[in-house]
C-alpha cells in the first residue's frame, strides 16, 4: 500500500504521463503555497530514458515500501519549512533593469554583504532548478543569456595576464550607474576571489543548467542559438585543448570549485572530473553538427571514453581495491606495472582502514603521480552517480557507504562536504593554517545543507529514496529554525558554523529542490543522465590496469 502522496506512471499516445492517483499534480505557487493543477504529460524523449531505466522502474515499489515516517514529506499539506523556504528564495532574487537574472548568495541582515550580494554561478544552480521545477523558467533563461554576454564581452584580465576566451565568471553583481542612469553588471573571473583563483566549474555548471532548462521547458531553441552554440564551443575548446598531460582528467589549481580555498585538492579533484564528464555529455546532446560542431562532437566522444575508463579504474576504492593498494610494490617500470602511479603504501592514512566497510566504496578525492588523496568528497561522488560516470555497481557501492557510515557522512545535519577533517600538522601544511578551515568546519569536514539536493537526486537515481527522506527529515528539523546557515561545524554537524552566513540562498534552494524531487521523482529527468552506451566500448589496456 502506498502511503503519503502516491504517484503513478501511465503510457499515453503522446508519451509518459505522471501525477498523483487522482489525476492531479502539486506545484508551488509564487507565494510558496501548493496548487493543484492538471497532470503534466512528458515524452519519453524528454526524460531521456530515465523512466524506463531499472532504477526508475523500481522506484514506485521502493516508495511504496518506505516507512511512513520516511515519506511524511509527501503529504498534501506543505511543511512550514517548505513555505518559508520559498519566501526566502524569492527575497534573494536580483534584477537587472527590472528583469530577474539570478539570486544573490545570501540575505543575512546581520552581516556585511561583501561578495555575498553577488550571483555566483555554482550557487545559482539549485535556485534555478527550484524555479524550473515550479514552472518558472524565465529567470533561468535570463541568467543563461546574461552569462553568455559576460563570457564573450568581458575583458578577463588578472594583472597582466588574460584568461582563455571560454572562461565563465565565478560571479557577477548588479549595481546602478548614476552616470548612465541604468544598471550595469560587474563580473568576477577570479581577480577578486580569495587566492585569485579562476573557477573551473562555472562553465560546466552553465552547460548542465542549459540542458536542464531545455529538458524542463521543452524549449530547445535557446540551446540552438548561435550564441549558445558558440558559448558551449568556447568552454569545450578551453578544457579539451591538447597539451603535455598524459591523463584524460582535467588538471586544476586548488580552490577552483566549491572547495574554493586551499584544501590540497590541486591536481585532478574528483569534483571537477565528475562535472567535466557530465558537462561533456550534456554538451554532446546540445551541439549541432554543422560547421566545426561535428569535429568537436568527435573529440567529446573520445574524451568521454578515456575519462570514464580512467575514473572508474583508478579513482574507485572499495575494500578489495584498498587491500591491493596496501600490498603495492614500488619503483615498477614499463607498461606492465601494477602500481602505475608509484603510490607508496605507507602513505595510506590510518583512518581509511577503519572507514572502509566490507560493503561499499567511493571515488577518492585525487589521483596523480605518487599521490592518492583518500578523502571522501560528497559533490564529486553524487555527480558521478547523476552523470552515470559511476557504473551501476559503483553507484550501489556509494549508496552502501552512505548507509554504512551514516554518522560520519550525514551525522545530525546533512551533509559532510569532505571526510575526514585535516587536523594538527596536516591542517597547517595543507591549508596554510587557514583559520576558517579548522577541523570539522567550512570546507574541512563541515556540513553543507546545500548538498542535500545532489544527495537526494543521487539516491532517487540509485533507487534508494528512503535514504534521502531520512536525511531531509534531519535537515528539516533545524534548518529554518537556525535561519538557513551556510554550513555547520563539528564532527556530527551539530553547531551552526562559526563564520557561516545565515539566510544562505543555496541552503534554501537545495532544500526546496530535494523536497520537490522526492515528492515528484520525475523532476530527476531534468538533471540526471542515464547510462551512456557509447562509452562502454572495450579499451585496450595492460594486464595490470587496476591501479
Amino acid at each position: 500500500m502506498v502511503v503519503g502522496r502516491p504517484w503513478s506512471m501511465q503510457r499515453t499516445e503522446s508519451g509518459l504521463q505522471q501525477g498523483s492517483t487522482d489525476g492531479q499534480s502539486t506545484t508551488v505557487q509564487n507565494n510558496g503555497q501548493p496548487r493543484m493543477q492538471p497532470t503534466r504529460t512528458l515524452s519519453s524523449d524528454h526524460l531521456e530514458g530515465l523512466l524506463t531505466s531499472p532504477s526508475m522502474r523500481s522506484l514506485a515499489s521502493m516508495i511504496a515500501d518506505t516507512p511512513r515516517s520516511d515519506i511524511s514529506m509527501m503529504s498534501l499539506e506543505p511543511h512550514p519549512t517548505f513555505v518559508e523556504a520559498w519566501r526566502c528564495l524569492r527575497k534573494a532574487i536580483i534584477r537587472f533593469r527590472d528583469i530577474p537574472v539570478g539570486t544573490i548568495a545570501a540575505t543575512d541582515p546581520s552581516e556585511e554583504a561583501l561578495n555575498y550580494n553577488q550571483v555566483f554561478f555554482r550557487d545559482f544552480v539549485p535556485s534555478a532548478l527550484a524555479f524550473l521545477m515550479n514552472n518558472e523558467p524565465e529567470i533561468v533563461k535570463n541568467f543563461l543569456k546574461k552569462a553568455l554576454r559576460l563570457q564573450s564581452n568581458w575583458e578577463k584580465r588578472i594583472d597582466n595576464f588574460t584568461l582563455g576566451k571560454g572562461a565563465m565568471p565565478a560571479s557577477f553583481k548588479v549595481q546602478f550607474d548614476a552616470t548612465r542612469n541604468h544598471d550595469v553588471m560587474m563580473a568576477d573571473f577570479g581577480e577578486s576571489a580569495i587566492g585569485r583563483v579562476a573557477p573551473v566549474d562555472s562553465g560546466f555548471w552553465w552547460i548542465i543548467l542549459l540542458r536542464a532548462y531545455s529538458k524542463s521547458t521543452g524549449d530547445h531553441i535557446l540551446a540552438e542559438t548561435p550564441e549558445c552554440q558558440q558559448g558551449i564551443k568556447l568552454i569545450l575548446n578551453l578544457c579539451l585543448s591538447e597539451g603535455f598531460d598524459t591523463f584524460p582528467t582535467l588538471l586544476c589549481a586548488d580552490g577552483c570549485c566549491m572547495v574554493d580555498r586551499r584544501m590540497g585538492i590541486y591536481g585532478y579533484p574528483i569534483e571537477i572530473q565528475s562535472l567535466f564528464y557530465m558537462a561533456l555529455r550534456c554538451a554532446r546532446g546540445m551541439l549541432k553538427p554543422e560547421g566545426d560542431g561535428k569535429e568537436l562532437i568527435e573529440r567529446i566522444e573520445k574524451r568521454l571514453q578515456a575519462l570514464s575508463f580512467h575514473i572508474r579504474s583508478y579513482f574507485w576504492l572499495d575494500f578489495e581495491q584498498l587491500n591491493k593498494v596496501y600490498r603495492y610494490k614500488t619503483e615498477e617500470y614499463s607498461h606492465t606495472a601494477v602500481n602505475k602511479f608509484n603510490v607508496i603504501p605507507d602513505s595510506i592514512p590510518d583512518w581509511v582502514f577503519d572507514f572502509m566497510p566490507m560493503k561499499g566504496g567511493y571515488f577518492i578525492g585525487n589521483v596523480s603521480p605518487a599521490r592518492m588523496d583518500f578523502r571522501w568528497f560528497c559533490l564529486g561522488n553524487c555527480v558521478a552517480i547523476l552523470s552515470s560516470l559511476a557504473t551501476k555497481e559503483q553507484e550501489a557501492g556509494i549508496m552502501d557507504l552512505f548507509e554504512e557510515r551514516w554518522q560520519d557522512l550525514i551525522g545530525e545535519m546533512p551533509l559532510k562536504i569532505a571526510y575526514p577533517a585535516l587536523e594538527n600538522h596536516a591542517w597547517r601544511l595543507v591549508t596554510g593554517c587557514d583559520p576558517k578551515n579548522t577541523r570539522w568546519s567550512y570546507h574541512n569536514g563541515g556540513s553543507w545543507p546545500v548538498l542535500i539536493w545532489l544527495f537526494t537526486a543521487a539516491c532517487i537515481k540509485a533507487g534508494r529514496p528512503h535514504i534521502a527522506a531520512r536525511a531531509i527529515e534531519l535537515l528539516e528539523a533545524r534548518l529554518a529554525k537556525d535561519h538557513w546557515p551556510e554550513y555547520y561545524d563539528g564532527k556530527l554537524g551539530r553547531f551552526v558554523g562559526k563564520q557561516a552566513r545565515k539566510f544562505q540562498t543555496w541552503s534554501i534552494a537545495g532544500y526546496l529542490v530535494a523536497k520537490m524531487m522526492l515528492e515528484d521523482p520525475f523532476h530527476l529527468g531534468i538533471i540526471a543522465l542515464e547510462d551512456d552506451m557509447k562509452v562502454k566500448a572495450p579499451m585496450s589496456r595492460s594486464a595490470s590496469w587496476t591501479f
